[in-house]
Protein backbone atom coordinates (compact mmCIF):
# COMPACT_ATOMS: atom_id res chain seq x y z
CA UNK A 1 0.00 0.00 0.00
CA UNK A 2 1.33 3.90 -0.88
CA UNK A 3 2.64 5.46 2.25
CA UNK A 4 0.03 9.03 2.14
CA UNK A 5 1.92 10.24 4.81
CA UNK A 6 2.36 13.84 4.10
CA UNK A 7 5.77 13.32 5.48
CA UNK A 8 7.10 10.56 3.20
CA UNK A 9 10.31 11.00 0.89
CA UNK A 10 7.61 11.53 -1.76
CA UNK A 11 5.96 14.46 -0.28
CA UNK A 12 9.24 16.08 0.65
CA UNK A 13 10.75 15.66 -2.51
CA UNK A 14 6.90 17.35 -3.82
CA UNK A 15 7.37 20.03 -1.85
CA UNK A 16 11.09 20.66 -2.88
CA UNK A 17 9.39 20.28 -6.65
CA UNK A 18 6.65 23.44 -5.54
CA UNK A 19 9.19 25.53 -3.60
CA UNK A 20 12.75 24.92 -4.15
CA UNK A 21 15.45 25.11 -4.34
CA UNK A 22 15.69 25.08 -0.06
CA UNK A 23 18.09 24.87 2.58
CA UNK A 24 17.54 21.79 4.91
CA UNK A 25 16.11 24.21 7.55
CA UNK A 26 13.90 25.86 5.25
CA UNK A 27 12.29 22.29 3.85
CA UNK A 28 12.38 20.64 7.46
CA UNK A 29 9.78 23.55 8.36
CA UNK A 30 7.69 23.61 5.38
CA UNK A 31 7.44 19.83 6.18
CA UNK A 32 7.35 19.96 9.56
CA UNK A 33 9.52 17.17 11.09
CA UNK A 34 12.09 16.50 13.10
CA UNK A 35 15.97 17.30 12.17
CA UNK A 36 16.49 13.70 12.50
CA UNK A 37 13.60 12.22 10.38
CA UNK A 38 14.94 15.14 7.37
CA UNK A 39 17.87 13.87 7.33
CA UNK A 40 16.26 10.39 7.22
CA UNK A 41 14.17 11.30 4.45
CA UNK A 42 17.03 13.38 2.31
CA UNK A 43 19.10 10.41 2.53
CA UNK A 44 15.93 7.57 0.72
CA UNK A 45 15.99 10.72 -1.71
CA UNK A 46 19.52 11.17 -2.23
CA UNK A 47 20.34 7.25 -2.93
CA UNK A 48 17.32 6.79 -5.24
CA UNK A 49 19.36 10.07 -7.40
CA UNK A 50 16.54 12.44 -7.00
CA UNK A 51 18.57 15.13 -5.04
CA UNK A 52 21.13 17.66 -6.24
CA UNK A 53 22.98 20.12 -4.78
CA UNK A 54 22.49 23.96 -6.27
CA UNK A 55 24.44 26.28 -4.80
CA UNK A 56 23.97 28.11 -1.18
CA UNK A 57 21.82 30.57 0.13
CA UNK A 58 23.73 34.21 1.10
CA UNK A 59 24.18 34.40 4.85
CA UNK A 60 24.17 37.66 6.88
CA UNK A 61 27.07 35.66 9.09
CA UNK A 62 28.15 32.33 9.95
CA UNK A 63 28.30 29.44 7.18
CA UNK A 64 26.72 29.68 4.42
CA UNK A 65 23.40 26.96 3.89
CA UNK A 66 23.48 24.48 0.96
CA UNK A 67 20.57 24.94 -1.14
CA UNK A 68 18.69 21.37 -2.84
CA UNK A 69 16.90 20.95 -5.39
CA UNK A 70 15.02 18.09 -7.18
CA UNK A 71 17.09 16.49 -9.59
CA UNK A 72 15.06 16.48 -12.84
CA UNK A 73 18.28 15.90 -14.92
CA UNK A 74 19.47 12.39 -13.56
CA UNK A 75 16.66 10.70 -15.71
CA UNK A 76 15.74 10.44 -19.25
CA UNK A 77 12.49 9.68 -20.85
CA UNK A 78 11.99 8.30 -24.64
CA UNK A 79 8.39 10.83 -25.78
CA UNK A 80 6.86 10.22 -29.15
CA UNK A 81 4.21 12.36 -30.89
CA UNK A 82 2.18 9.82 -33.32
CA UNK A 83 0.45 12.13 -35.55
CA UNK A 84 -1.87 11.25 -38.89
CA UNK A 85 1.08 11.64 -41.15
CA UNK A 86 4.03 12.44 -39.18
CA UNK A 87 5.88 10.92 -35.94
CA UNK A 88 8.27 12.46 -34.18
CA UNK A 89 10.61 11.07 -31.52
CA UNK A 90 12.85 12.46 -28.69
CA UNK A 91 15.02 11.38 -25.56
CA UNK A 92 14.65 13.94 -22.91
CA UNK A 93 15.36 14.51 -19.07
CA UNK A 94 12.63 15.19 -16.69
CA UNK A 95 13.38 18.86 -17.10
CA UNK A 96 12.49 18.82 -21.01
CA UNK A 97 15.90 19.13 -22.54
CA UNK A 98 16.38 17.20 -25.47
CA UNK A 99 19.70 14.53 -26.04
CA UNK A 100 18.58 13.27 -29.46
CA UNK A 101 15.47 13.22 -31.77
CA UNK A 102 13.90 12.38 -35.26
CA UNK A 103 11.11 11.77 -37.04
CA UNK A 104 9.47 10.09 -39.47
CA UNK A 105 6.83 10.68 -42.48
CA UNK A 106 3.87 8.17 -41.71
CA UNK A 107 2.96 6.02 -44.80
CA UNK A 108 -0.91 5.64 -45.09
CA UNK A 109 -0.31 1.91 -46.44
CA UNK A 110 1.87 0.81 -43.08
CA UNK A 111 -0.57 -0.89 -40.36
CA UNK A 112 -0.30 0.07 -36.71
CA UNK A 113 1.72 -2.65 -36.03
CA UNK A 114 4.16 -1.40 -38.66
CA UNK A 115 4.59 1.76 -37.77
CA UNK A 116 4.78 0.91 -33.58
CA UNK A 117 6.79 -1.29 -34.73
CA UNK A 118 9.33 1.51 -36.37
CA UNK A 119 9.51 4.17 -33.49
CA UNK A 120 10.09 1.24 -31.77
CA UNK A 121 13.17 0.48 -33.36
CA UNK A 122 13.97 4.28 -34.05
CA UNK A 123 13.56 4.87 -29.90
CA UNK A 124 16.05 2.35 -29.84
CA UNK A 125 18.81 3.74 -31.53
CA UNK A 126 17.91 7.40 -30.35
CA UNK A 127 18.69 6.28 -26.76
CA UNK A 128 21.63 4.20 -27.68
CA UNK A 129 23.07 7.29 -29.69
CA UNK A 130 22.51 9.59 -26.79
CA UNK A 131 24.17 7.33 -24.53
CA UNK A 132 20.80 7.15 -21.83
CA UNK A 133 20.35 4.08 -21.64
CA UNK A 134 21.20 3.39 -18.35
CA UNK A 135 18.98 6.39 -16.90
CA UNK A 136 15.40 5.84 -18.87
CA UNK A 137 12.77 5.75 -16.60
CA UNK A 138 9.61 6.38 -18.81
CA UNK A 139 8.10 6.33 -22.34
CA UNK A 140 5.27 9.09 -22.94
CA UNK A 141 3.21 8.60 -26.11
CA UNK A 142 1.37 11.14 -27.71
CA UNK A 143 -1.51 10.26 -29.77
CA UNK A 144 -4.63 11.73 -31.71
CA UNK A 145 -8.03 10.77 -30.59
CA UNK A 146 -9.94 9.06 -27.08
CA UNK A 147 -7.34 6.92 -24.90
CA UNK A 148 -8.70 4.40 -22.48
CA UNK A 149 -6.11 5.07 -20.31
CA UNK A 150 -6.47 1.57 -18.17
CA UNK A 151 -6.27 -0.49 -21.56
CA UNK A 152 -3.96 1.51 -23.33
CA UNK A 153 -5.34 1.73 -26.28
CA UNK A 154 -6.85 4.24 -28.35
CA UNK A 155 -10.33 5.34 -30.29
CA UNK A 156 -8.63 7.03 -33.13
CA UNK A 157 -9.82 9.72 -35.08
CA UNK A 158 -12.24 9.02 -37.92
CA UNK A 159 -8.92 9.60 -40.36
CA UNK A 160 -7.44 6.78 -38.43
CA UNK A 161 -9.72 4.13 -38.42
CA UNK A 162 -7.46 0.94 -38.48
CA UNK A 163 -5.79 2.64 -34.81
CA UNK A 164 -9.25 2.09 -33.29
CA UNK A 165 -8.14 -0.42 -30.16
CA UNK A 166 -4.34 -0.99 -30.86
CA UNK A 167 -2.86 -1.50 -27.94
CA UNK A 168 -0.38 1.41 -27.42
CA UNK A 169 1.58 0.72 -24.33
CA UNK A 170 2.57 -2.89 -25.53
CA UNK A 171 5.70 -2.63 -27.44
CA UNK A 172 7.49 0.09 -26.07
CA UNK A 173 6.62 -1.83 -22.75
CA UNK A 174 8.42 -5.12 -23.69
CA UNK A 175 10.93 -3.12 -25.56
CA UNK A 176 12.55 -0.61 -22.82
CA UNK A 177 10.75 -2.42 -19.84
CA UNK A 178 9.85 1.27 -18.01
CA UNK A 179 6.03 2.53 -17.48
CA UNK A 180 4.58 3.93 -20.52
CA UNK A 181 1.89 7.07 -20.25
CA UNK A 182 0.01 7.88 -22.70
CA UNK A 183 -1.91 11.03 -23.38
CA UNK A 184 -4.00 12.97 -26.47
CA UNK A 185 -1.98 15.09 -28.37
CA UNK A 186 -4.81 18.43 -27.98
CA UNK A 187 -3.79 17.70 -23.69
CA UNK A 188 -0.18 17.37 -24.14
CA UNK A 189 0.45 20.54 -26.30
CA UNK A 190 -1.99 22.41 -23.46
CA UNK A 191 -0.01 20.86 -21.01
CA UNK A 192 3.17 22.50 -22.83
CA UNK A 193 1.69 25.40 -22.46
CA UNK A 194 1.03 25.13 -18.67
CA UNK A 195 4.68 24.38 -17.97
CA UNK A 196 6.21 26.69 -19.98
CA UNK A 197 4.24 29.42 -18.57
CA UNK A 198 5.63 28.35 -15.08
CA UNK A 199 2.70 26.22 -13.96
CA UNK A 200 0.26 29.01 -13.43
CA UNK A 201 -2.60 28.60 -10.79
CA UNK A 202 -5.11 29.47 -13.77
CA UNK A 203 -7.13 26.80 -15.98
CA UNK A 204 -6.04 27.42 -19.32
CA UNK A 205 -7.59 25.48 -22.83
CA UNK A 206 -5.15 24.15 -25.79
CA UNK A 207 -6.17 24.38 -29.02
CA UNK A 208 -4.37 22.40 -31.76
CA UNK A 209 -5.45 22.88 -35.54
CA UNK A 210 -3.52 20.58 -37.91
CA UNK A 211 -4.66 18.10 -40.35
CA UNK A 212 -7.39 17.84 -37.86
CA UNK A 213 -8.55 19.87 -34.84
CA UNK A 214 -8.90 19.40 -31.22
CA UNK A 215 -8.16 20.96 -27.74
CA UNK A 216 -7.31 20.30 -24.90
CA UNK A 217 -8.01 21.54 -21.25
CA UNK A 218 -5.86 21.93 -18.22
CA UNK A 219 -7.58 22.27 -14.89
CA UNK A 220 -5.45 22.49 -11.72
CA UNK A 221 -2.43 21.69 -12.86
CA UNK A 222 -4.25 18.68 -14.69
CA UNK A 223 -6.20 17.62 -18.13
CA UNK A 224 -9.29 17.28 -18.21
CA UNK A 225 -10.44 14.33 -20.05
CA UNK A 226 -13.99 13.76 -19.38
CA UNK A 227 -15.60 11.04 -18.51
CA UNK A 228 -15.05 9.06 -21.42
CA UNK A 229 -12.20 10.72 -22.57
CA UNK A 230 -13.84 12.68 -25.06
CA UNK A 231 -13.20 16.17 -23.46
CA UNK A 232 -11.95 18.38 -26.32
CA UNK A 233 -13.37 17.04 -29.15
CA UNK A 234 -14.33 20.41 -30.73
CA UNK A 235 -13.59 19.84 -33.76
CA UNK A 236 -16.78 17.66 -34.11
CA UNK A 237 -18.96 20.12 -32.76
CA UNK A 238 -21.37 21.30 -35.36
CA UNK A 239 -22.05 24.59 -36.95
CA UNK A 240 -25.18 26.25 -37.55
CA UNK A 241 -24.92 26.23 -41.44
CA UNK A 242 -22.69 23.48 -42.33
CA UNK A 243 -23.77 20.72 -44.11
CA UNK A 244 -20.34 19.20 -45.57
CA UNK A 245 -19.69 15.80 -44.54
CA UNK A 246 -17.10 15.34 -42.03
CA UNK A 247 -14.23 12.39 -41.82
CA UNK A 248 -16.89 11.12 -38.89
CA UNK A 249 -19.30 10.99 -40.78
CA UNK A 250 -21.93 13.38 -39.55
CA UNK A 251 -22.38 16.36 -41.21
CA UNK A 252 -21.64 20.18 -40.39
CA UNK A 253 -18.93 19.49 -37.96
CA UNK A 254 -16.50 21.99 -37.62
CA UNK A 255 -13.29 20.33 -38.66
CA UNK A 256 -15.13 19.39 -42.25
CA UNK A 257 -14.90 23.59 -42.89
CA UNK A 258 -11.68 24.69 -40.98
CA UNK A 259 -9.16 22.14 -40.22
CA UNK A 260 -6.06 21.70 -41.70
CA UNK A 261 -7.88 18.77 -44.36
CA UNK A 262 -10.71 20.96 -44.81
CA UNK A 263 -8.45 24.00 -46.54
CA UNK A 264 -6.51 21.90 -48.57
CA UNK A 265 -9.56 20.82 -50.34
CA UNK A 266 -10.72 24.16 -50.89
CA UNK A 267 -7.57 25.08 -52.37
CA UNK A 268 -6.72 22.07 -54.17
CA UNK A 269 -7.94 23.70 -57.76
CA UNK A 270 -5.88 26.07 -57.02
CA UNK A 271 -2.84 23.97 -56.68
CA UNK A 272 -2.08 23.60 -53.00
CA UNK A 273 -1.96 19.63 -52.25
CA UNK A 274 -0.73 19.81 -48.55
CA UNK A 275 -1.17 21.27 -44.98
CA UNK A 276 2.37 22.73 -45.75
CA UNK A 277 1.41 24.13 -48.65
CA UNK A 278 -1.25 26.24 -47.08
CA UNK A 279 0.99 27.50 -44.78
CA UNK A 280 3.26 28.34 -47.25
CA UNK A 281 0.79 30.81 -49.11
CA UNK A 282 -0.12 32.04 -46.14
CA UNK A 283 3.47 32.95 -45.50
CA UNK A 284 3.47 34.82 -48.82
CA UNK A 285 0.63 36.40 -48.45
CA UNK A 286 -1.39 34.81 -51.38
CA UNK A 287 -5.08 36.44 -50.69
CA UNK A 288 -6.55 32.89 -51.45
CA UNK A 289 -4.79 31.46 -48.95
CA UNK A 290 -5.06 33.78 -46.13
CA UNK A 291 -8.75 34.48 -46.99
CA UNK A 292 -9.41 30.74 -46.17
CA UNK A 293 -7.34 30.84 -43.37
CA UNK A 294 -9.15 33.72 -41.50
CA UNK A 295 -12.37 32.17 -42.58
CA UNK A 296 -11.05 28.76 -40.45
CA UNK A 297 -10.19 31.30 -37.91
CA UNK A 298 -13.46 32.45 -37.53
CA UNK A 299 -15.43 29.21 -37.70
CA UNK A 300 -13.22 27.42 -34.95
CA UNK A 301 -13.36 30.98 -33.19
CA UNK A 302 -17.40 30.57 -33.37
CA UNK A 303 -17.04 27.24 -31.11
CA UNK A 304 -14.08 28.14 -28.84
CA UNK A 305 -16.89 31.47 -27.82
CA UNK A 306 -18.70 28.32 -26.25
CA UNK A 307 -15.92 26.52 -24.44
CA UNK A 308 -14.76 30.04 -22.79
CA UNK A 309 -18.21 30.59 -21.65
CA UNK A 310 -18.52 27.49 -20.27
CA UNK A 311 -15.12 27.08 -18.68
CA UNK A 312 -14.22 30.35 -18.20
CA UNK A 313 -10.28 30.02 -18.74
CA UNK A 314 -7.37 32.83 -17.94
CA UNK A 315 -5.24 31.69 -21.12
CA UNK A 316 -6.15 29.85 -24.61
CA UNK A 317 -3.54 29.15 -26.19
CA UNK A 318 -2.76 28.12 -30.24
CA UNK A 319 -1.18 25.51 -31.44
CA UNK A 320 -0.63 23.25 -34.99
CA UNK A 321 -0.07 24.02 -38.19
CA UNK A 322 -2.69 25.75 -39.20
CA UNK A 323 -3.84 26.97 -35.53
CA UNK A 324 -0.51 29.61 -35.13
CA UNK A 325 -0.70 31.39 -38.46
CA UNK A 326 -1.72 35.34 -37.94
CA UNK A 327 -4.53 35.51 -40.12
CA UNK A 328 -6.42 32.24 -38.42
CA UNK A 329 -5.08 34.03 -34.57
CA UNK A 330 -6.37 37.51 -34.82
CA UNK A 331 -10.23 36.19 -36.90
CA UNK A 332 -10.50 33.65 -33.88
CA UNK A 333 -9.58 36.07 -31.56
CA UNK A 334 -11.85 38.46 -32.85
CA UNK A 335 -14.82 35.67 -32.94
CA UNK A 336 -14.53 34.93 -29.50
CA UNK A 337 -14.43 38.18 -28.09
CA UNK A 338 -17.79 39.07 -30.08
CA UNK A 339 -19.63 35.85 -29.27
CA UNK A 340 -18.32 34.51 -25.41
CA UNK A 341 -19.98 35.83 -22.31
CA UNK A 342 -18.73 39.18 -21.10
CA UNK A 343 -17.46 38.19 -17.73
CA UNK A 344 -15.56 35.28 -19.31
CA UNK A 345 -13.47 37.57 -21.67
CA UNK A 346 -12.58 40.01 -18.72
CA UNK A 347 -9.43 37.99 -17.76
CA UNK A 348 -9.05 36.00 -21.03
CA UNK A 349 -5.21 35.87 -22.77
CA UNK A 350 -5.45 33.96 -26.45
CA UNK A 351 -2.08 33.89 -28.01
CA UNK A 352 -0.49 31.52 -30.55
CA UNK A 353 1.78 29.01 -28.92
CA UNK A 354 5.63 29.74 -28.75
CA UNK A 355 7.20 26.22 -28.87
CA UNK A 356 7.08 25.07 -32.27
CA UNK A 357 6.96 22.20 -33.08
CA UNK A 358 8.17 21.34 -29.97
CA UNK A 359 4.99 21.54 -27.90
CA UNK A 360 3.82 18.19 -27.82
CA UNK A 361 7.06 16.80 -26.75
CA UNK A 362 7.49 19.62 -24.12
CA UNK A 363 3.79 18.64 -22.98
CA UNK A 364 5.05 14.89 -22.81
CA UNK A 365 8.39 15.62 -20.96
CA UNK A 366 6.27 17.18 -18.46
CA UNK A 367 4.03 14.27 -17.84
CA UNK A 368 6.66 11.97 -17.65
CA UNK A 369 8.01 13.98 -14.71
CA UNK A 370 4.92 15.05 -12.86
CA UNK A 371 4.51 10.63 -13.20
CA UNK A 372 7.41 9.47 -12.34
CA UNK A 373 8.45 12.35 -9.47
CA UNK A 374 5.01 12.22 -8.04
CA UNK A 375 4.93 11.51 -4.33
CA UNK A 376 3.23 8.51 -5.02
CA UNK A 377 5.39 6.76 -7.09
CA UNK A 378 8.45 7.81 -5.22
CA UNK A 379 7.09 5.94 -1.93
CA UNK A 380 5.78 3.11 -4.10
CA UNK A 381 8.63 2.00 -5.60
CA UNK A 382 12.01 4.56 -4.74
CA UNK A 383 12.05 5.59 -8.87
CA UNK A 384 14.18 3.40 -10.49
Amino acid sequence: MVDTNPTSPGHVLGVLRAAGPLTRQELQERVGVSRATMVERLDVLRRAGLLRRVGHRESSGGRRAELLAVNDTGHTALVADLGQSHATLAVVDLRGTVFARAGHELSPHDSPQETLSRLVETGKSLITDSGKAETLCAVGLSVPGQIDHDEGVTAAPWSMREWDGVRLRDPFKEAFDVPVLLENDANALAMAEYYAMGRPEATMVGVKVGTGIGAGVVIAGRPHRGETGAAGEIGHMRIEGGDRRCVCGRRGCVAAEASGRALVRMLRSKGVRSVNDVVRWVEEGRAEAVDAVSAAGRLVGTVLATVVTIVNPRYVRLGGAIGVLPPFVEALRRTVEANAHTSALRKLDIAASQLGDRGVLVGMSGLVADEMLSPARVDAQGFR
